[in-house]
């Protein structure tokens, strides 16, 4: 099982979200990305995640949770041997992606 990590811009951002936006985003995380981290290969997900590395921050990746929906995430040094390691930094519009 993966591990999580949750820096405080990220826990600012997901209070701005709707509870729907949050369900939703919920949802994404518990149905989708992590059963694909569960799969073992850390770099492949599947297509409708569109997770892809932010270009202007080497290290980063961002994840779709909704048409409009983004968050942004590193991997951190692991915590449980063998399960991968997830730092949220950023959540919410594709503005994200662009504001500091």
């Amino acid at each position: 099982m993966p591990t999580f990590e949750i820096l405080p811009r990220f826990t600012t951002d997901l209070r701005r979200l709707t509870p729907a936006q949050r369900r939703r985003f919920h949802d994404v995380v518990l149905d989708s990305f992590v059963p694909d981290l569960r799969a073992g290969c850390p770099f492949r997900f599947r297509p409708g995640l569109r997770v892809k590395g932010v270009r202007i921050a080497p290290g980063v990746y961002e994840l779709t949770w909704a048409p409009d929906g983004r968050a942004t995430w590193s991997y951190g040094r692991e915590r449980i041997p063998g399960a991968a390691h997830i730092v949220w930094r950023r959540i919410g519009t594709h503005s994200v992606l662009t504001s500091s």
